[in-house]
């Protein structure tokens, strides 16, 4: 019976039987490829005439042995009849290569077979991983080998190429048989051992190196350093870069291995940012804390840290704006004046009669003010405003902000006259910012005086915020329970003097010199007294008066009623600790004419203490819907201010000589 290929398909029992006479004659592969096999005599050989087919099974084989060699279990081994077109150059080259992997790969006990192979058959298996050397090749596994390579053409092919199919798997359990059977015959020699393991899968090639950053480009992207990745992975060392920062110095330290992934992980190679040490985030707490303490939020580190020299800048502004609807163009002169280098840390504008659209008013202060601050409080009663800003980056260091307000007309659904007070605590110290609108009238001055007394005992407040210290406050007055206070608005004091008298003054002292009318002022003479603002003061007054003028004219009243000017804009200001309120310019705004009030402005440098964790957070929360309305706007403003210095410099003038 013939294969496809034209080789004839080869299967018998090759034993080995010890015979005195025997001989037993070695098959040899030789170096060019071909090979000759020497048949044995007669004596002790036992030879099949034809092999038996595929479907033969194993006890018919065995039956074909001659019945004294039954009895005589120890038979000679034979060489099967060679093919009809033998093939020897492939066996010899097959036991040539697996005499050099079990050479190469004699310590191991895995299979010798080739790489590429993924059948588990024993046949194949052990015929590989039993070859003995080649000088010591024995007659049975030479047959086995033969029969191997000739039981089907898909053995055949495996055999060539290195890989198992079929046929190889057929030729496995057909050696299992014969392991069975001549178990007690062939004493252990050959099937007797543990099972077959698969040999180590090898790659053709080396595989290419790893990147030393396997850090995932999502990660990089997160701390943007996309653009040097290359430059910096292999300009740095193995392990990590050498940084000054506290948390890649502390995993140097101790001898970690990482990549330099997570130490980017850690800190942004671009953030300006001071990087937070992890004994802060575990002691830090928000909630309760020490003055002193390292981690609380509100103490004395993180105020180093942002005010080396614990004073802060306050802008602190009123203005009678008489209900006009019409709003300045440019409030630039107001807010930002030129004599300061720099602008402050928090500015508080109070408006008194103010405009009807409340709303109108404050994005005209964002968009002056900018993208550096936003407004973190507003509230307002009847036509009393206040709006306090503050710098962006000192929002998280403000408590909940509270306010209160008080009616002191008798009719108490008119709100032209009253106070509106605004607290909250920054850092460690409490601020109370009140704007009022006191009766009017050259000659009430005890009705002012009411209103004062009206308001610091019916201004409720602080609500939550607790007190920074309750044992120097007082029930009966507001302006005790907190540190620093400022007091700004129309208190409507006037100058105690004839309209000739005063013009002839502002007359005589152009260079508002006017030391002499403040002789003749109310609220000074009163103060003095103790009357009223008890513990208050005030800064030295060069400035013109602020009331009354000529609407859109520099000039004071000129109707029939010829009011006499008169200082009644003010602000003034207490502190519960001695110097820590410092006034450093007080003035006016004289560029400012849409009312018959000018406004009137004051900068301070005020102390601040580290606090306590505490107090209830405003948590950075500011109005986010002004601060877009007011930077677009600002944007739209210089784009066409852009514009219009662009067109006068395209446009040319021709002139005729």
């Amino acid at each position: 019976m013939s294969t496809p290929n034209g080789f004839p398909q080869h299967s018998g029992t090759c034993v080995t039987q010890s015979m005195e006479g025997g001989a037993v004659q070695d098959l040899h592969a030789k170096k060019a490829g071909k090979a000759a096999k020497k048949e044995a005599g007669s004596n002790g050989m036992l030879t099949f005439g034809d092999a038996p087919g595929v479907g033969t099974s194993l006890n018919e084989n065995i039956k074909l042995l001659p019945g004294e060699l039954k009895a005589n279990m120890k038979i000679k081994s034979f060489t099967p009849r060679p093919p009809r077109k033998p093939r020897l150059e492939r066996a010899a080259s097959l036991d040539e290569k697996s005499w050099r992997r079990w050479r190469r790969f004699k310590t191991s006990q895995e299979s010798l077979t080739d790489p590429n192979e993924t059948s588990s058959s024993n046949g194949s298996l052990q015929e590989a991983s039993l070859s003995p050397p080649r000088g010591r090749a024995s007659p049975f596994h030479q047959c086995c080998q033969q029969n191997s390579l000739h039981s089907s053409s898909d053995a055949l092919e495996a055999s060539s190429l290195g890989k198992s199919k079929g046929g190889t798997s057929d030729l496995g359990k057909r050696a299992s048989e014969i392991s069975v059977a001549f178990g007690g015959l062939l004493k252990g020699k050959t099937f007797v051992g543990s099972k077959p393991r698969l040999s180590q899968v090898m790659p053709a090639r080396p595989l290419p190196p790893l990147e030393l950053n396997v850090g995932s480009r999502a990660l990089r992207t997160a701390n943007r350093i996309d653009a040097d990745c290359l430059d910096y992975r292999h300009s740095q060392p193995r392990f990590g870069r050498v940084s000054s920062s506290l948390s890649d110095t502390r995993l140097h330290g101790t001898g970690m291995v990482y990549d330099n992934c997570s130490t980017d992980s850690m800190k942004s190679t671009f953030s300006l940012l001071t990087p937070i040490r992890s004994k802060d985030v575990r002691s830090r707490s928000y909630l309760e804390g020490s003055l002193l303490a390292s981690g609380a939020l509100m103490g004395a580190e993180e105020l180093s840290r942002y005010f080396p020299d614990r004073n802060i800048g306050i802008f602190v502004a009123t203005w009678n704006m008489q209900g006009q609807k019409e709003l300045p163009v440019n409030l630039d002169d107001f807010l930002l004046p030129t004599d300061p280098d720099y602008a402050q840390d928090m500015y508080v504008i109070g408006v008194q009669e103010g405009c009807p659209d409340r709303r109108e008013w404050e994005i005209r202060l964002q968009e002056t003010l900018g993208p550096h601050y936003v407004m973190l409080y507003s509230a307002a009663h009847g036509v009393l405003y206040m709006s306090v800003f503050i710098r962006r980056d000192l929002i998280w260091f403000c408590s909940e902000v509270e306010y209160a307000t008080v009616t002191t007309r008798i009719v108490s659904q008119i709100k032209t006259k009253g106070a509106l007070g605004i607290c909250f605590t920054f850092f460690g110290t409490s601020f109370l910012f009140i704007t009022s609108h006191f009766t009017s009238g050259d000659s009430k001055v005890n009705e002012r005086k009411l209103d004062y007394n009206k308001t610091i005992q019916a201004l409720t407040l602080p609500k939550n915020v607790p007190d920074t210290n309750p044992y120097r406050s007082s029930s009966s007055d507001v302006t005790t329970r907190f540190d620093e206070v400022f007091w700004f608005g129309d208190f409507n004091f006037r100058l105690n003097k004839d309209r000739e008298t005063v013009d002839s003054i502002l007359n005589q002292n152009p260079d508002t010199d006017v030391s002499k009318l403040l002789v003749y002022d109310q609220l000074t003479s009163e103060m003095n007294r103790g009357s009223i603002f008890k513990g208050f003061q005030e800064a030295d007054i060069h400035f013109r008066p602020s009331y009354k003028f000529d609407i859109g004219k520099d000039s004071y009243d000129t109707t029939s009623k010829q009011r006499t000017p008169s200082y009644t804009d003010r602000v003034v200001f207490r502190s519960r600790y001695k110097d820590d309120i410092q006034a450093v310019k007080y003035s006016s705004c004289p560029g400012i004419k849409t009312s018959d009030h000018r406004p009137v402005f004051a900068l301070f440098r005020v102390k601040v203490r580290p606090g306590r964790d505490n107090i209830p957070l405003a948590a950075g929360q500011f109005d986010r819907e002004l601060y877009l309305i007011g930077i677009k706007r600002r944007i739209t403003r210089e784009l066409l201010k852009r514009q219009e210095q662009k067109d006068q410099k395209s446009s040319s003038i021709c002139s005729i000589s």
